[in-house]
């Protein structure tokens, strides 16, 4: 067995679109757009076959989930590298191109070499090797 997608809400949907294919390599498909409902979303496919769907909607609620205050629920999406190098290699473009860095680059307690970065949305992304 294994997950086939997650799927998560956004305010900009090419904008994040955008993110997710410059940073971490996803292809997506055509855009869906369903009028009746005011729905639009798009699958991102990743190399090793997982898919994110990112979608959204404009009747959305704001969310308080930040990195600060989390809540009850799915909380980051964790990225795999090659190494460490790619981790801090990684962690720096995204850093010059003006995204949070909420985690420096470290060892975890579980063993991971990691950072953990915020993406457009401010949904907490996991660089780990």
């Amino acid at each position: 067995m294994k997950i086939e997608h997650i799927a998560i809400w956004v305010k900009d949907l090419e904008r994040s679109k955008t993110f997710y294919q410059t940073y971490f390599g996803a292809v997506s498909n055509e855009k869906y757009h369903n009028p009746v409902k005011k729905f639009e979303s798009y699958f991102l496919s990743f190399d090793n076959g997982c898919r994110l769907e990112i979608m959204t909607k404009p009747d959305l609620k704001e969310s308080k989930q930040s990195y600060e205050f989390q809540q009850f629920g799915i909380i980051h999406l964790a990225f795999s590298v090659e190494n460490r190098d790619k981790v801090n290699e990684l962690t720096e473009i995204l850093r010059k191109d003006g995204y949070t860095i909420a985690g420096e680059p470290r060892i975890t307690g579980d063993g991971y070499y990691e950072s953990v970065i915020l993406d457009p949305e401010n949904n907490i992304i996991e660089i780990v090797a």
